[in-house]
């Protein structure tokens, strides 16, 4: 049993990490923001039958990861490529970059720092794993859930939550080991890079990559050692709170709606 105090105590401390989570499960700052609110509505509502059995931050979390699931589990998931189709199509939108140069330009979130942008790729790349893989990647390398507090949030096995952790490392590991060029000379995506000419052309790209330990580490670590890495960086950076916040977001957005028509959604 818990008090409504304790609840709401739980649920201030927590909604910061549970709206930056269904952000990266959702992408849609709206969704994100609507999902937490119906969180706590809906575990106020059932506070009576909070048994006790997790934390209320894990249980909120479950609740949440439901909510999620609900809203985008008959939606397709992105491709693994899905940077560099956006990227087409942000070639094309001279409105969508007039808006990014503007809030480079004008807001106190709107800095471009390529740790920001590895933070924002490895959301949009983590959206084509199967949707449990996602959850579990997020909960447990992310938000430091274990096991068997991740195994009650989405209601399976730990059994099933080890080996949803296991390909899903697997899968992205792979992943970022053939594109990002960052990591892997051989990578064919060099957009961090590119983007830091476009919003910062008096910084130099090299100089800024030597100062993250992903990018000192790429040719001493293994590709697993190497997400461990990039995973740091995320866990380090709020989406909605770091100073490249509205920058981020509203690219975030963009890629959004460009993968909605790409796959049929609209």
């Amino acid at each position: 049993m818990a008090t409504l105090e304790e609840l709401n105590q739980a649920f201030e401390d927590c909604k910061g990490q549970l709206k930056s989570y269904l952000l990266r499960i959702t992408t849609d700052t709206s969704d994100a923001e609507d999902i937490v609110q119906e969180t706590y509505l809906k575990a106020h509502a059932n506070i009576i039958g909070f048994r006790g059995d997790s934390s209320l931050k894990t249980w909120l979390f479950a609740i949440g990861s439901n909510l999620a699931r609900d809203l985008i589990k008959s939606k397709k998931r992105w491709p693994e490529n899905v940077t560099d189709i956006c990227k087409s199509a942000a070639m094309s939108n001279q409105e969508f970059f007039g808006e990014m140069m503007q809030i480079r330009g004008t807001s106190a979130q709107g800095n471009f720092e390529i740790k920001e942008h590895i933070t924002f790729c490895f959301t949009c790349v983590t959206k084509s794993l199967p949707l449990e893989q996602h959850l579990v990647l997020l909960l447990k390398e992310v938000y430091g859930f274990k096991v068997k507090e991740i195994a009650g949030i989405i209601d399976n096995t730990e059994a099933m939550v080890k080996y949803y952790l296991h390909v899903s490392r697997t899968k992205m590991a792979d992943i970022f080991d053939h594109r990002c060029a960052l990591i892997n000379k051989e990578g064919i995506c060099h957009q961090c890079t590119e983007l830091n000419g476009i919003f910062n052309p008096k910084q130099n790209a090299q100089e800024e990559l030597a100062k993250i330990d992903m990018v000192r580490a790429a040719e001493d670590k293994s590709r697993e050692e190497l997400l461990d890495l990039r995973m740091k960086i995320v866990q380090s950076i709020d989406p909605f709170e770091s100073g490249a916040a509205e920058l981020q977001l509203r690219h975030l957005k963009h890629n959004n709606e460009v993968m909605k028509k790409h796959l049929g959604e609209e």
